[in-house]
């Protein structure tokens, strides 16, 4: 096991690669709302713009389960960091070249295309980061603590978010509109260079989790013995063949947590200034205060999981999401500050009761060789259904009804679906991540399925 300062270290490396490429997918997002719609679909009517500008921001989304299933594959095979370090150089590589792409004024419909091929690298790259990351340090970290530790890569996503609109509050309140409109937002997107160099340099200094060496020793033992073991099986189909329950749980998990999350900080830069007549400035610094809220509470949330369990906490965050929706928007409609900031912070407080004990919860649930592609597969498949599209729904509702009914009962309805699978699931608090087997426990497995579950 780490030592105390070592587990730091780990966890400083996981959550700073997370914090990075959360900040440039986050940035693709608020820029999307509030430029890109005018940048790259100007002959568009304003909200057919946002609604393009946040079709190319879902194509991000669709790219992330390809993500999931190939560095699943090589990190169940080869290790987490060797691809963790990949998936940082491709998300700051493509938000660099974001920052350089010329407009639709300057190259016509093909800077668009541009835009969303870069989207794709960045999707893609997304996908394989989240699993990585959190199972570095749920495979390092002490047992008896794992929701805390384990819940840390995951103030990665607020502090990204706080990092990124931050960045772009600073630059609407120094720059004027046509600046800003003009080339101040490139420099968010090019700020990610240096970021990615930092990353890098901590994450290159930690070593592969334990848990995963021991794994791999034992599954090349096997191989010497056999020419075809469970560990040389595609990734999705060893995890669907033994973990299939675990993966419907996981993404039906997903579903509440990520798409309310999108709608209470992405769609929110466009109902609050279209809708409400708050001003851009005010509307991101309401999401940044909310966010540093959010980066607060999560390992509050992750230890509590430690103490009564990863459901408990789970189903309490997806309930009081469904039931603050609605008090969400009569708050944002009265345009004051103060009300913008309560309706976001509490919104994103709830969030992180699903999202601190997720890392944990799904790290727990698949064996250490599929653990990588599980947890991953789990995550990201849900994410094309429920954070891809959640801007866009949310924008399409409002442009067909003027109101915000029809979206609070979209995300109310996420929320049931979340209580559902979440309901039926195991606790998973007290497994032994080096001995997980059948987490289902249903069905006796044969003698070697059983040893190939065991690593």
């Amino acid at each position: 096991p780490p030592t105390p300062n070592n587990l730091k270290r780990i966890v400083a490396a996981s959550l700073i690669g997370t914090t990075i490429e959360w900040y440039d997918f986050f940035l693709y997002g608020s820029a999307a709302a509030l430029v890109f719609n005018k940048l790259f679909f100007p002959e568009s009517d304003p909200l057919v713009g946002t609604l393009l500008s946040f079709l190319t921001y879902a194509v991000g989304f669709a790219a992330r389960p390809l993500g999931a299933l190939v560095f699943g594959h090589y990190g169940d095979r080869l290790g987490r960091k060797k691809l963790l370090v990949l998936s940082l150089l491709m998300m700051g590589g493509a938000t660099f070249a974001i920052g350089l792409l010329p407009t639709h004024a300057t190259i016509g419909t093909a800077a668009p295309v541009l835009l969303t091929v870069l989207r794709l690298v960045q999707g893609f790259a997304l996908g394989g980061e989240w699993g990585g990351a959190v199972l570095l340090v749920s495979e390092h970290g002490d047992a008896r603590r794992r929701g805390f530790w384990a819940s840390w890569p995951q103030t990665g996503a607020p502090a990204g978010q706080l990092l990124a609109t931050g960045v772009l509050s600073l630059l609407t309140a120094v720059l004027s509109d046509s600046a800003f409109g003009s080339w101040g937002w490139r420099i968010p997107f090019l700020l990610s260079g240096v970021l990615v160099i930092v990353g890098l340099w901590i994450r290159l200094s930690v070593d592969e989790s334990p848990v995963f060496k021991q794994a791999l020793a034992q599954a090349e033992a096997r191989r010497t013995e056999a020419r075809k073991t469970e560990a040389e099986q595609l990734p999705l189909i060893a995890v669907l063949r033994h973990h299939w329950r675990d993966v419907l749980v996981a993404m039906g998990a997903r579903m509440a947590e990520n798409i309310s999350y999108y709608v209470v900080t992405a769609f929110i830069l466009v109902y609050a200034t279209t809708e409400a007549g708050v001003s851009k400035q005010t509307a991101l610094n309401a999401v940044l205060i909310a966010s540093a809220v959010h980066f607060a509470v999560i390992p509050a949330w992750g230890a509590l999981s430690d103490r009564i369990g990863r459901r408990p906490v789970y189903l309490l965050g997806a309930a009081g999401v469904g039931l603050w929706m609605f008090p969400f928007f009569r708050l944002i409609d009265t345009g004051g500050f103060g009300s913008l900031i309560l309706a976001v912070t509490v919104g994103l407080v709830l969030h992180g009761a699903m999202y601190a004990p997720q890392a944990a919860f799904f790290s727990e649930m698949f064996a250490t060789r599929m653990r990588y592609s599980g947890a991953s597969i789990g995550a990201q498949f849900a994410s094309v259904a429920a954070g891809a599209p959640a801007p866009l729904i949310a924008t399409a509702l409002l442009s067909d009804t003027g109101s915000s009914t029809p979206i609070a009962l979209y995300v109310i309805a996420a929320c049931v679906l979340t209580l559902i699978a979440v309901g039926v699931a195991k606790e998973t608090r007290h497994r032994d991540l080096a001995e997980v087997a059948s987490p289902s426990d249903e069905e006796p497995a044969a003698p070697r399925a059983a040893d190939a579950h065991t690593v």
